[in-house]
């Protein structure tokens, strides 16, 4: 498969991937009881991990540079 195409692709996955993410989280975030310090590792666990199931699928984008 051509770069230009994975590229493409690659960069629509990744825009639906984080649309789904983020709505997951805001939703999972509603059921978490009233209590800062849980809130505040959620939100930092959930800002951090996005980016590990994408590691795989960047570089499969930038296979055969």
């Amino acid at each position: 498969m051509p770069a230009r195409w994975r590229k493409l692709i690659g960069g629509a996955g990744m825009l639906v991937f984080l649309a789904v993410y983020a709505r997951t989280a805001v939703v999972m975030f509603g059921f978490l009881p009233n209590q800062p310090w849980l809130q505040l590792v959620y939100m930092t666990v959930v800002g951090i991990g996005w980016g590990l199931p994408l590691i795989p699928f960047i570089s499969w984008m930038n296979r055969g540079r």
